[in-house]
């Protein structure tokens, strides 16, 4: 798959190089291009999956600029507007690409997560949405990271419940990035 990811920090850069040893196509595009990483004009137009992993308040000036790069496309919002009462930027994105597809993944664990995503050997769970007809696709990125995909249906205030969580657990409790979070179900019993 083409992937293009916006920004190139500790978050972008860590699932790009994932993405890319689990053999997709990535594109880094960022504000101020180096040797690694391209413009992000450039980077828009090289595919059509967009994940987006810059700070909160720079998502709405991001998607303002690149609105008709946008367009159409699925984009898989990584961000979070700590200190705002919403995490997601899912409203920026409906007014100002409407045409855009919008999904909410990676933004319940730390970049360290997604750099060793075992814990006891067994990948930690990622809770995301994303339209029904995109699923797929987004379970295949998140499963190329190593982790398990938990899909929690098309609301992104679910998978936000999931980062409120894993931030109230980080940093208000100060348990450390190196925390995941993991669905367990036991089978029903026969009968």
């Amino acid at each position: 798959m083409n992937v293009t990811i916006i920004g190139g920090g500790n978050i972008g850069g860590t699932l790009g190089r994932a993405l890319a040893a689990a053999g997709h196509s990535v594109v880094v595009g960022a504000r101020r291009p180096d040797g690694e990483t391209r413009s992000i004009t450039d980077a828009l137009g090289a595919s059509d999956v967009v994940l987006v992993a810059i700070p909160g308040a720079a998502v709405d000036g991001f998607v303002a600029d690149n609105a008709a790069a946008l367009a159409g496309k699925l984009v898989i919002d990584a961000t979070n507007r700590v200190g705002t009462p919403v995490l997601n930027s899912a409203t920026a994105y409906r007014d100002k690409v409407p045409s855009s597809r919008y999904a909410r993944a990676f933004n319940s664990l730390g970049w360290e997560c997604f750099a060793d995503p075992l814990f006891g050997g067994e990948p930690a769970d990622l809770f995301f949405t994303a339209p029904a007809a995109d699923r797929a696709t987004v379970e295949e990125l998140v499963a190329a990271v190593g982790l398990r995909p938990v899909y929690v249906g098309e609301d992104p205030e679910v998978a936000d419940a999931a980062g409120r969580l894993w931030l109230a657990l980080v940093f208000g409790q100060q348990r450390g990035r190196n925390l995941a979070l993991r669905v367990v179900e036991r089978p029903a019993p026969p009968g």
